[in-house]
């Protein structure tokens, strides 16, 4: 990377417990030892304050894992930002190209392949699956380009997309949310569910924790329970984020 151009900043913000804000300047490469070939940053763990953890990681042509992800109890989603491999779950093999997505359910082994020329970009998120008696998840795989959006809560300005099944066995989902220049959350919003959440487009102002932020494509937010929140679509094109949500599941107390 060599020397730097300026003064060092960073737009990073990080409340540990509460919230983080953590932009695509200043992620370090991380070693994770199943991955050969890949520049992996882990954007969250425990360390930080999530139940989850999550890394974007580009897979070089020819890398991948040298042994499947595999957990007793983890859950595993991967989703593909750009170019295309190949994403194994117990020996079933899927091609996923830009937009498409593997969900599997936990204690499956999950390997990734690039058999591409070009780099694979993804979101690994793993999670440790809290079971509910009677009800258990499947694997899902599609491609966000093949999901219709909704108006959000009546907004025709702000879509949505629901990426797994609101069925009990799962205990999270994913969505996405497009806000067109303009769109905005009809309230905020502050609830028990934490939020992982990855811009894949555009810019906007956020708002956390009673803090107005400009946030922009590639930056990484998490929440954790009940910090204020919501978002403003202010640039001239629309802004789209993935992001997690905890679901149907009661409180453990």
């Amino acid at each position: 990377m060599g020397y730097p151009n300026e003064l060092l900043a960073t737009r990073a913000i990080i409340e540990h417990g509460r919230y983080a804000l953590i932009p695509p300047e200043g992620r370090v490469k991380n070693v994770i030892p199943n991955l050969e070939n890949c520049n992996t940053s882990i954007i969250a763990s425990p360390e930080l304050g999530p139940k989850f953890a999550m890394y974007t990681v580009e897979v070089l042509p020819g890398g991948g894992t040298t042994n499947d992800f595999k957990e007793d109890g983890i859950e595993t989603f991967v989703y593909c930002m750009g170019g295309a491999g190949i994403v194994t779950v117990e020996g079933k093999t899927y091609e996923l190209t830009n937009g498409g997505f593997v969900f599997a359910p936990a204690s499956l082994g999950v390997g990734l392949k690039n058999v591409s020329a070009e780099p694979w970009k993804l979101l690994l998120y793993k999670q440790r699956y809290r079971p509910l008696a009677g009800y258990e998840a499947t694997i899902v795989v599609g491609n966000l380009n093949d999901i219709p959006d909704e108006a959000y809560d009546g907004m025709e300005n702000v879509r949505i997309k629901n990426v797994l099944p609101a069925e009990l066995g799962f205990d999270v989902n994913f969505h996405t949310l497009s806000f067109y220049p303009g769109g905005c959350h009809p309230f905020v919003e502050t609830h028990v569910q934490e939020h992982g959440l990855y811009f894949l487009e555009g810019e906007g102002v956020y708002l956390i924790d009673n803090k107005w932020l400009p946030v922009k494509t590639e930056d990484f937010i998490w929440f954790g329970p009940y910090v204020p929140q919501a978002y403003y679509g202010a640039g001239r094109t629309p802004s789209t984020y993935i992001y997690t949500k905890d679901c149907n599941r009661d409180i453990e107390l």
